[in-house]
């Protein structure tokens, strides 16, 4: 099988010939139609994110054709389609996956970074954490949902309840799927993009966004919290500022560059900063099922497999409006 490859932090994938996985235990075996390209793995092809495994397949929103499966497998069958995210594996058994938060779990592992991911023809699953696909979704269309969905209905959700101004700093994957969930629920949308992006504030005017200007602006409208999906330290203080009393900033990003310090009187008045780290599979089977009823149409940009390396170049540089997707030939 063709695989594009991570063979050294920092250097280019290389596409190289690999052999077809073998599914063991609950494990199944996808023919990949597609594979989104993250920010995270950007971070980790930069080393922003230490320890991956080398040599790697990165890709963690996967949409895939099962074609094989080990002999436990109890859940799917050769010829399901099924979506398979970050979160790889879990031990079920810590203190975090007994509290209901397996999304920190002492002993996670990754897809696409601690395990192989989609950026290839083929690739491997276990099937207690993998997602049946809504139908009306194309397998491009349902790849970024699979990470830029779910962290973004992550950090969604726990910006808590009564929020009737939500603002979203970095309108990329993440923040142009929730735009449309937050907008299908009521709620006035304030979408911040790098100064002078003008395709992407006009992207975030075409799916409902109320007002769309810099980052460096604060909006006509004091916000109730905001989500913050660029990994730019320097955002929290600026949406701090632009939070009313008791308002929330949530930071969706794996990774951030430093916070710079602030006046206390930006966090005072009870705001909130928090982080989102990761995903559960209730998050999964939440947001699916809400990315149907919302009608949420993911804007993708598609990239032949052997194009990883010019689609996270694209994502680097702030040239992808929505989400990019890599298509396989197999």
């Amino acid at each position: 099988m063709r695989a594009m490859l991570l063979e050294a932090v920092g250097q280019p994938l290389q596409l190289r010939a690999l052999n077809v996985p073998q599914p063991q235990g609950q494990q199944i075996l996808l023919r990949v139609r597609a594979c989104g390209v993250c920010r995270t793995d950007l971070h980790i092809l930069e080393g922003d994110l230490q320890k991956p495994k080398l040599p790697l397949v990165l890709g963690h929103e996967i949409v895939g054709e099962v074609v094989a499966v080990g002999p436990e497998v109890r859940r799917f069958a050769p010829g399901q389609r099924v979506g398979v995210p970050w979160l790889g594996q879990t031990c079920g058994q810590c203190r975090y996956c007994r509290k209901g938060q397996e999304n920190l779990c002492d002993q996670a592992r990754f897809t696409g970074y601690t395990l192989d991911g989609g950026y290839a023809e083929y690739t491997l699953a276990h099937e207690d954490y993998c997602f049946a696909l809504p139908a009306g979704y194309s397998d491009l269309e349902a790849a970024p949902l699979l990470c830029a969905g779910l962290i973004g209905y992550r950090a969604y959700r726990l910006a808590g309840p009564g929020v009737e101004r939500l603002g979203l700093y970095g309108f990329g994957a993440a923040a142009h799927l929730i735009a449309q969930i937050a907008t299908f629920q009521g709620k006035a949308v304030y979408a911040f993009t790098r100064p002078g992006d003008t395709a992407a504030q006009a992207l975030a005017l075409r799916l409902g966004a109320v007002w769309a200007g810099g980052s460096d602006q604060l909006p006509p409208e004091p916000l109730d919290a905001a989500l913050i999906f660029a990994p730019v330290g320097a955002l929290v203080p600026q949406a701090l500022r632009a939070t009313v009393k008791g308002g929330v900033v949530v930071c969706g990003g794996i990774h951030m560059s430093d916070l710079p310090s602030f006046p206390y009187r930006l966090l005072w008045e009870e705001r909130t900063v928090r982080s989102v780290a990761n995903l559960t599979r209730q998050d999964g089977e939440e947001l699916l099922t809400l990315a149907a009823q919302a009608g949420v149409r993911p804007q993708v940009q598609p990239f032949a497999l052997e194009e990883a390396n010019q689609a996270l170049a694209a994502l680097r540089e702030g040239r992808v409006h929505g989400a990019a997707v890599l298509v396989t030939n197999s």
